[in-house]
């Protein structure tokens, strides 16, 4: 334990923000089926399935991301059987996802961002894939995220093409971009929707894109999960980075020439003698610095800095150490 103590300056502390990366691949051969659906995780409810990198019974399993399917209460009941379910699906990812509007009722997704009241850009109809905070951390790096999905003769390539600097922030969930399927973001083409800090996606399936499975969609005939488990059949490739936000306080902790030249180990006088001197009276004290405390202002212990090698401290040089603690 420190015996002596020096107060740290306010020019002795500094502040940091670093963004860290990660690619994750997540495969159609895992989604669609390399476990023989052993990773795929059915609920007596019927709401949503669940998608894990092994069988979801292995005690190494981890949770990739949900599936899950509904519609919004505007649709014609005529070409919607009544499901419940599926209506509150939507309406509760709408109303997290998109807010309510200026007369309290919950928004439709809209697949331009706009938020306008026009009907033609509305996605009423929708598949929503929540990925596991595991994966996307903070959150999802913008202009990062593909999803492939090939359906007969058919392939479609949803991405957030151009989101590094053209993205929404009208959502109550954060930041949102708009899914094209071209390379070019080009207004009104939007498909789908990713929210970035929630780490949710939303595919429109309104559009006739699902492999002609719309009508099986619309009329009812596919269940929630009956409509994940075709989703999951076309599923190809999904490719995108996460985002770890490390926040960091930099500590400069500086040992001027005429301080910490002396140890209070038991060890290191031998009979009133400094052991490091050799005996050599007329030697510099010195010491070897091996560890840096960090103290409360009521000197209570709070972190401690190893060195990696003990760095030699004497009257004839002053050092200065750089700590960093990342949180």
């Amino acid at each position: 334990m420190a015996t002596t103590f020096k107060n740290l300056l306010t020019t002795d502390v500094a502040s940091t923000r670093t963004l860290l990366n990660e690619a994750l691949p997540i495969t159609g051969t895992i989604v669609s089926g390399t476990y023989d659906d052993l990773n795929i995780k059915y609920y007596a409810h019927g709401m949503f399935e669940s998608v894990y990198d092994y069988p979801y019974q292995s005690s190494s399993a981890n949770r990739i991301f949900d599936l899950t399917y509904g519609y919004a209460s505007n649709l014609s009941s005529s070409l919607h059987a009544t499901n419940a379910k599926k209506l509150n699906i939507y309406s509760e990812l709408a109303l997290v996802l998109m807010g309510t509007d200026t007369n309290g009722q919950v928004r439709l997704f809209d697949g331009d961002g706009d938020l306008a009241g026009t009907t033609t850009d509305k996605m009423d109809s929708c598949f929503f894939i929540p990925y596991g905070r595991l994966l996307t951390k903070d959150d999802i790096k913008k202009g990062s995220y593909t999803i492939e999905f090939a359906t007969g003769v058919d392939t479609f390539t949803f991405g957030d093409y151009g989101a590094e600097t053209e993205y929404r922030v009208n959502s109550p969930a954060g930041e949102y971009g708009i899914l094209y399927t071209a390379s070019a973001a080009v207004e009104g083409t939007g498909l789908g929707l990713i929210y970035y800090q929630a780490g949710i996606v939303v595919l429109s399936a309104s559009d006739n894109w699902f492999g002609g499975n719309q009508t099986k969609l619309v009329t009812g005939s596919y269940s929630i999960t009956g409509a994940c488990d075709k989703l999951r059949e076309f599923w190809v490739d999904n490719n995108f980075q996460n985002t770890t936000e490390l926040n960091s306080t930099i500590y400069f902790c500086r040992a001027n020439a005429a301080e910490f030249n002396y140890s209070s180990n038991p060890t290191y006088l031998s009979q009133s003698q400094i052991r490091v001197k050799n005996e050599d009276a007329l030697a510099n004290p010195r010491t070897y610095i091996t560890t840096i405390g960090l103290y409360s202002p009521d000197n209570e212990l709070l972190a401690t800095a190893k060195l990696s090698e003990p760095i030699q401290k004497d009257p004839t040089n002053a050092l200065t150490f750089r700590v960093r603690l990342d949180y």
